[in-house]
């Protein structure tokens, strides 16, 4: 008897579900998102007014204001009411990529510990890179920071947070690796987001700010010096040192595993 003919060997257990064709402003999204890829669009240029989109696509009007929609939920054009142009193409933000990443561990896709180790890999292979790669002028700019962070400790943990991200920036930008730039600013924003209000309101605020003050310089040190393995060093201790107090015990193998045993 023919097997397949009865049904027999097939799984029962597979589940399937109707398929629905793509929706016309997807089409519409990918093209334009396609077109800003290859840098046919580029940040400051004008996409076609809406009237000219709807004949370029051959599509509705409520069609093509629904991708647009959908271009700038997602940052990449802005529209301004009552401007007669198109909508203006945006340059890259890291705010969309910050929320979704801070949204994965709200959502437990992502643990704390995942994130901060992260940011532990990224912040000492900065560190390490700088140390090696930096101009006089960013070591001075890193030194201004750190001064801006020291006078910041008597006003708040908010003005405090900007020096601490100017002097990131300017580590990162020494790294000469713009994924570096971006990714440590997205982890370092999805990490405070969750746990600045924490920060803020610690009791012992003040305290925290001086021993990040210490950490930065000591990072400082390093990289004058021109010692990238120390600096890495340095950067993943302190960086475990301040936050590993905000993750589980029992979740702490993936930071523990990036700390040297040697004294910082």
């Amino acid at each position: 008897m023919d097997h397949a003919r009865r049904g027999e060997g097939v799984s029962e257990g597979a589940q399937f579900r109707q398929v629905s064709p793509v929706r016309l402003y997807q089409r519409i999204v990918e093209q334009i998102e396609q077109a800003i890829a290859r840098g046919d669009l580029k940040p400051g240029q004008r996409l076609p007014s809406e009237r000219e989109l709807v004949a370029r696509f051959g599509a509705s009007r409520p069609t093509v204001r629904e991708a647009l929609r959908v271009l700038e939920s997602n940052g990449l054009v802005r529209s301004r009411q009552g401007d007669p142009n198109g909508p203006e193409i945006l340059p890259f933000s890291s705010a969309r990529l910050t929320r979704e990443m801070t949204r994965l561990v709200q959502f437990d896709n992502v643990s704390m510990a995942e994130l901060i180790s992260f940011r532990m890999i990224l912040d000492g292979s900065a560190s390490l890179l700088a140390a090696r790669l930096r101009s006089e002028e960013e070591l001075s700019a890193m030194e201004r920071t750190l001064a801006v962070m020291s006078d910041a400790i008597d006003v708040g943990y908010e003005e405090f947070s900007k020096a601490d991200i100017a002097f990131h920036e300017v580590v990162a930008q020494a790294s000469r690796n713009s994924l570096i730039e971006v990714c440590n600013l997205v982890v370092r924003d999805a990490v405070l987001s969750l746990i600045s209000d924490k920060v803020t309101h610690a009791p012992n605020s003040t305290a925290l700010m001086r021993e990040s003050l210490q950490h930065h310089q000591e990072v400082l040190e390093a990289i004058r010096a021109q010692d990238g393995p120390a600096a890495a060093r340095i950067s993943r201790r302190k960086l475990y040192d301040y936050y590993a107090g905000y993750v589980p015990e029992s979740e702490q193998g993936p930071l523990l595993a990036l700390v040297d045993d040697e004294p910082t």
